[in-house]
């Protein structure tokens, strides 16, 4: 009997259609000869597994089970493809724990941690890891612009603590754009960070690890036509990304062995991706730890995994199989 594997997308957040997106990558990648894959898609309002003819059946959340074909279908794994709440925070994460059902992303605290830009970066400082300065704003309070200037300067970054794939994030280079700024971000999160600028070479490493195996991928070097890295850079084709990136073998073997460490430290799980900036003096500066990172055509993992030379379907297959290995 072939396992059944939900590849679990959607969410409530502004990432919904990125996401799903997403899920039809890992729809393509994962072997259909071993396993038998239905897409589930996630709203508030409702979860539905999409069926091979088009049609939709109902998740009963009780055990995650679903009707086709007048048989009960009750998934062995889920791949969770959701960018943002409720997949990439521990929520959902916490739900199959409660079901028994093996997940192919990092824990519940793990997964809210690294959800939490802010919280991540403190944590991690304390084992080393170099960040760059910020300070987190709660929509309650506010801060105002002399504030800003002082305690982070200008140029500065302004983001929502709790979201992705750029949404609600602006570059601020003067007094005037900081109150606009926080109110886009606010829309997008309740905590807002606050982030000194760091000029420097713009990088991404995926990693993932296995009871037996350990993988990380080569650097990907990313050089916006934009700003920042923002939306359009990252999925309209408004950038350049090399992989493997033009870093000297020691720069290379520095970033990667930090991206396997970080890893290690948080107790990772399944794909994760971290992402840098090399400042002067090739300082790494960790930005972010995507713990479901984009797995669309022009995602960085995919292209890793290319440039690696390792076939796709079998770091599927990795990351399935290990959750079920005593």
């Amino acid at each position: 009997m072939k396992r059944i594997i939900a590849i679990v997308a959607g969410g409530d957040s502004s990432e919904h259609d990125v996401s799903m997106r997403s899920a039809e990558g890992i729809y393509s990648f994962i072997d259909k000869d071993k396993y038998t894959l239905y897409i589930v898609e996630l709203t508030k309002e409702k979860w539905e597994a999409l069926l091979p003819d088009g049609s939709r059946a109902q998740i009963d959340k009780n055990d995650f089970s679903f009707s086709h074909d007048g048989q009960k279908v009750k998934p062995d794994f889920a791949y969770i493809t959701i960018h943002g709440t409720p997949g990439e925070n521990g929520i959902l994460q916490g739900y199959f724990e409660l079901l028994g059902i093996p997940y192919s992303t990092c824990d519940v605290l793990v997964s809210a941690m690294t959800f939490s830009k802010f919280t991540l970066n403190q944590y991690l400082k304390g084992f080393g890891v170099r960040v760059a300065e910020s300070m987190l704003v709660n929509k309650h309070h506010g801060i105002s612009n002399e504030d800003v200037i002082e305690k982070i300067g200008l140029p500065c970054f302004i983001k929502p603590n709790a979201s992705g794939s750029s949404f609600g994030v602006t570059k601020v280079k003067t007094a005037e754009q900081i109150q606009p700024a926080l109110e886009k971000a606010f829309a997008e999160s309740d905590d807002v960070m606050i982030e000194a600028f760091m000029d420097g070479i713009e990088l991404a490493n995926g990693c993932y690890k296995t009871k037996d195996k350990s993988v990380v991928f080569p650097i990907t070097e990313v050089v916006s036509k934009n700003e920042f890295f923002d939306y359009n850079a990252k999925y309209n084709g408004e950038v350049t990304e090399i992989t493997p990136a033009r870093l000297s073998p020691e720069l290379t073997d520095r970033v990667q062995k930090l991206t396997s460490a970080v890893y290690d430290i948080l107790g990772c799980k399944g794909i994760v991706r971290v992402d840098y900036i090399i400042t002067e003096g090739e300082k790494i500066n960790m930005l972010e730890i995507n713990t479901t990172p984009g797995m669309t055509a022009t995602s960085f993992i995919p292209q890793q995994v290319r440039a690696a030379g390792i076939d796709i379907k079998e770091v599927m297959t990795d990351i399935i199989e290990d959750s079920f290995q005593k």
